[in-house]
């Protein structure tokens, strides 16, 4: 559940639900810092648990619920899931400028293989201009 991306919505419920004291046994139980556990941020879901018992803890929660909300999904993608995008070595949507440079770089080194298969540059110079190109991409 760790490498998957993470959900603002689901992100949102679980800071409401760790708001609300949970009756068990008798006594009541705070799941403040679930959200934080969901997303990753294991350190700050600890100091969620200790501010459980207090106002602090139940006003950040309703706080961070809201604000998962009213984020917009690219911006939620970036802030908790980028650094899944960077492990899977992705190309994502927001950086339009960079799939461009891809394509053209593509299109070039498929005329540069055509240039060699007629016999217009050698292998060598193929193989230059090859590295040069892939060196741009970088």
């Amino acid at each position: 559940m760790l490498s998957q991306p993470k959900n603002r919505k689901i992100a949102a419920i679980l800071a409401l639900v760790g708001v609300a004291p949970l009756p068990l046994f008798g006594v009541s139980l705070h799941l403040a810092g679930l959200h934080k556990f969901y997303l990753g941020q294991k350190w700050w879901g600890l100091l969620y648990i200790l501010f459980a018992f207090t106002p602090i803890g139940s006003i950040a929660g309703v706080i961070e619920a809201v604000w998962y909300l009213i984020q917009d999904p690219d911006e939620f993608n970036q802030n908790f899931n980028s650094e899944l995008a960077s492990e899977l070595g992705t190309i994502g949507t927001h950086e339009p400028v960079i799939a461009e440079k891809v394509v053209t770089i593509a299109d070039a080194m498929r005329h540069l293989d055509q240039l060699r298969q007629d016999g217009l540059i050698t292998e060598y110079e193929f193989e230059q201009k090859r590295r040069q190109l892939l060196d741009r991409i970088r």
